[in-house]
């Protein structure tokens, strides 16, 4: 039976004890408010669908986001973009709701808020999967399972379209020019290979075949390996790069002094929005362009997860094509 009382001149207390759950609380405005709650309550207990909404009713999304970097980030492969695309989302206003209170309209809300700030949909989607999992997280193993998971409900920003900042001609030699000697190879290396910035930084000798030609990959961005197969060009820096004993990694270069070394060159050659992911974008273009590899061939080279991804490519082979259709033979 539920048992209603008064607290104070304007608020109402109903709570609710049945054997086999545990106590149920809550407070409302009006009487009306408590005695239509418990009636709802005592029904759902006795057709055993009753829920508690006590721990989501408890916790603020700081504080749920707080315990998912200490139990739940730990477990993926790069957690440090994680813990800071969390902590960001602390700093919202958002963070502050109790998180039984965040309804959908309170997550396009902050993708309204994003939009304005100029923020691109696909940092946005990032923004959304922390929230997606923090919810489904909480229902799962935090004992919330009266929580709706409310960005499912939200409508997503539309995906952002790729960046497709080619080399124009005579930006590869000033880029090389101005590059320090140790990040030169790595440059040339990543427009042979079209191998991503992480890649090429934890590459080690131990993955290295000279004599077969190719490289292995035991962990890439899409949690598969790959083998890459190294032209001429390719074999011949590997073969120029100093080795020794204790030495593991090929270029001796992590992903963020890759980055500064990218940063700095582009500064000195004066070179405008370029990336050092731009040149995988290069290089991919360039097989198509230059080879006559087909796209599935070149997907087993780039490592790029669905044909969609390199759709946006197959234009470049459109005078190939007509080469092709002129008479001309494969390669």
């Amino acid at each position: 039976m539920a048992t209603l009382r008064k607290r104070g001149p304007f608020q109402w207390e109903a709570r609710i004890r049945k054997r086999g759950y545990p106590t149920t609380c809550k407070t409302f405005d009006t009487k009306a408010e408590a005695e239509a709650w418990a009636k709802d309550v005592e029904t759902n207990m006795n057709r055993s669908l009753f829920v508690s909404a006590k721990e989501a009713e408890q916790y603020t999304l700081s504080e749920c986001l707080d315990r998912y970097i200490e139990e739940y980030v730990p477990r993926l492969k790069n957690p440090k973009r994680e813990i800071d695309r969390a902590r960001f989302i602390q700093r919202r206003p958002l963070a502050h709701r109790i998180m039984a209170t965040i309804r959908a309209k309170d997550i396009a809300d902050f993708r309204r808020e994003r939009e304005a700030e100029g923020v691109s949909g696909n940092t946005i989607r990032l923004d959304f999967a922390v929230l997606s999992k923090l919810f489904n997280y909480a229902r799962s193993d935090w004992g919330m399972e009266s929580l709706q998971n409310p960005v499912s409900l939200a409508a997503k920003p539309r995906p952002g379209k790729g960046r497709d900042r080619r080399l124009e001609e005579g930006e590869e030699e000033r880029l090389q020019e101005a590059a320090s000697p140790r990040f030169r190879p790595v440059i040339q290396f990543a427009l042979e290979t079209a191998m991503r910035r992480k890649e090429i930084a934890v590459l080690e000798w131990k993955y290295v075949s000279l004599g077969g030609r190719h490289v292995v990959l035991p962990e890439t961005k899409n949690n598969e390996p790959r083998t890459v197969p190294l032209g001429p060009t390719a074999l011949a820096i590997l073969r120029e790069q100093p080795r020794s004993i204790d030495q593991r990694s090929v270029f001796g270069l992590t992903e963020q002094q890759i980055t500064t070394a990218m940063r700095i060159a582009c500064r000195k050659a004066k070179l405008e929005d370029l990336r050092f992911h731009d040149l995988r974008h290069e290089a991919t273009s360039r097989f198509f362009e230059h080879t006559d590899l087909d796209v599935m061939e070149i997907k087993a080279i780039t490592g790029h997860k669905t044909l969609q991804m390199l759709a946006r490519y197959t234009h470049l082979r459109t005078a190939r094509l007509a080469d092709r259709l002129a008479g001309m033979k494969r390669g």
